[in-house]
């Protein structure tokens, strides 16, 4: 099963509970965000997509950010962390 979840343009401390909510909802299959209308990303919003890189990856599951705002991948150089560094490939 596999599910797609458009973030919100500003991922920050107002955002981090309904994140927080629906990426927990989606729990249990592959998930693809899509980050491409997002123009800010603060770091409530890094924390927990580091968090549920890690659940996804001890799941067993894949996850993808794909599309990605510019602003979102200039907001990850500045955390010093690659984009890469929140994929979930599946599992051979």
């Amino acid at each position: 099963m596999s599910t797609a979840l458009s973030l919100a343009p500003r991922l920050d401390l107002s955002a981090a509970k309904d994140l927080h909510a629906a990426v927990l909802a989606r729990r249990g299959g592959d998930l693809q965000l899509d980050a491409g209308q997002v123009t800010h990303l603060g770091a409530l919003g890094l924390q927990l997509l580091l968090a549920a890189k890690q659940s996804w990856q001890r799941d067993g599951h894949r996850l993808a950010i794909s599309p990605r705002s510019q602003a979102f991948d200039d907001a990850l150089r500045l955390f010093g962390v690659a984009p890469d560094d929140l994929v979930v490939e599946r599992r051979a």
